[in-house]
């Protein structure tokens, strides 16, 4: 059975070797995650070129995902690297402060002073520290300990509930975007969005820079997850990444959950694109096999429709990071085995306005019903692919394009593969013959094999798909 969702690893010192990474692409990953919080734009430069030899030497497309850093806030750097506090200690986070002590720390947003009150709670390391304002003064935030533990230099600092007031992005991003846009990035995954204003801004600067990425809004702020704010940063993106550790910083652990579901729901209904990440296979940094739990984890997202899953420290730096996509893998394509083909009941609360969608709805439901072997899609932008893959049809969609970039961007649709489709011409048989070709060729259906194909007509001229087309395999190998 061919896995449907998508796999993104991040890369990182334990992914960084030619030998790794070709492992890694062999086992089955889909995207790679560059994380612009590390590393040169020399190093993201060599990784995607070494990203797309390799993928070529395996015969897959391979997106890139360039993830940007963001407005992160954090504490500075200690005099002794860390230190360890206790419940009862006052601590003061201090925008002059250069180097911390025992008493205080440095910040690096220096207008946090300006965003807090007494009463609020600031949770430090992912929330394994809980200081509580007690009063500020001037540039300082004087805090009561509320939860111990060791803090280190530059970790995370988030205020329970949201409501800091950073941009989503920053002089560095500025420059990463341009970084990403050079290096031909599919994907652009952009940190902290609290509207659609802040991705529309992060589009421009992209187009600026001459690049053509598709945009991924990471879902971790308080502030992004009403109905509205969700609504309006779908419609300026591309697609969602559920970044689940920041996200359950600011709402809370048990809320997480019920909306990584309503957030894919949401997607799908809007043609969005959607990656569920953070911590999904956590303990297989240490483990050659994952836990129970991390089963279950993996295997709900797919339930739920995300079109990929996403490794971070696991293949970063984890110790096993070939095992984990492996496993991933598995995992994936056993919860795809049981997962619900409702479509006559999806179209009922579908209205479509544009032919080109309509032509896409109107494969999957023929395609559905006639027990077809799959659709080929025939496109230049992907965008009927994608319309296509975001109901469970149970029969495997795979785009033809000649568009480099497209390959690459169907890279982390839901049950999508691509196939090159080098055909120029404007002779309508000549093109169905060819797309034949390509599907026999890749193994995916065979002579006498009916398959749906759309197409966008006239022959040769860019525009929306508006053709669809039964087709017994063999008909116009002969064209």
């Amino acid at each position: 059975m061919t896995r449907a969702t998508k796999i993104v690893a991040t890369l990182g010192p334990a992914t960084s070797s030619p030998e790794v990474l070709d492992r890694l692409i062999a086992a089955g990953v889909n995207v790679v995650r560059m994380n612009f919080s590390h590393g040169t734009a020399e190093d993201h430069q060599n990784r995607a070129k070494l990203v797309r030899e390799l993928g070529a030497k395996h015969g897959k497309q391979i997106g890139i995902l360039a993830d940007l850093q963001g407005p992160k806030i954090r504490v500075g750097k200690f005099a002794e690297s860390k230190i360890t506090l206790k419940s009862g200690d006052k601590f003061i986070l201090d925008a002059d402060c250069e180097l911390g002590n025992q008493e205080r720390v440095g910040i690096d947003y220096k207008e946090l002073p300006r965003d807090v009150k007494p009463g609020d709670m600031l949770l430090l390391n992912d929330g394994l520290l809980v200081f509580e304002v007690a009063n500020v003064k001037k540039n300082e935030i004087h805090c009561l300990v509320k939860q111990g533990g060791v803090l280190s230099n530059n970790k995370g600092i988030n205020r329970k509930g949201g409501g800091l007031t950073a941009p989503p992005l920053t002089a560095k991003d500025m420059d990463d975007i341009k970084t990403a846009s050079a290096l031909k990035a599919d994907f652009l995954a952009v940190s902290f969005p609290k509207s659609g204003a802040d991705m529309y801004m992060a589009r421009e600067l992209m187009r600026a820079a001459g690049g053509n990425a598709m945009l991924i809004a990471k879902i971790e702020r308080t502030e992004a997850v009403t109905t509205e704010a969700l609504q309006d940063i779908m419609k300026a993106c591309d697609g969602i990444m559920v970044a689940r550790g920041d996200l359950a910083v600011e709402v809370g652990d048990a809320a997480v959950p019920a909306l990584q579901k309503r957030m894919i729901r949401l997607a799908r209904e809007m043609n969005k694109l959607t990656i569920t990440a953070t911590q999904m296979m956590e303990s297989m940094v240490t483990s050659p096999i994952p836990t129970r739990a991390e089963v279950s984890d993996v295997a709900n997202a797919v339930l739920d429709g995300t079109d990929a899953v996403m490794l971070s420290a696991e293949s970063a730096s984890g110790q096993y990071p070939v095992e984990t996509v492996e496993a991933m893998a598995r995992i994936c394509v056993e919860a795809e085995k049981s997962a619900e083909v409702k479509l006559d009941r999806e179209f009922l609360d579908r209205i479509f306005t544009r032919v080109d969608q309509s032509i896409a709805m109107a494969a999957l439901f023929t395609a559905h019903h006639l027990k077809v072997k799959c659709i080929a899609s025939l496109t230049q932008s992907g965008s009927t692919a994608l319309w296509m893959s975001r109901l469970n049809s149970g029969v495997p969609i795979y785009a033809l394009t000649p568009e480099a970039g497209t390959l690459t961007k169907t890279s982390l649709m839901r049950d999508v593969r691509p196939f090159t489709l080098a055909y120029e011409g404007h002779d309508r048989e000549k093109l169905l013959a060819a797309a034949e070709q390509v599907l026999l060729e890749n193994g995916v259906a065979q002579v006498g094999d009916l398959v749906v194909i759309t197409m966008g007509e006239p022959i040769g001229q860019s525009g929306g798909t508006n053709t669809m087309k039964i087709v017994k395999l063999g008909e116009h190998r002969r064209a």
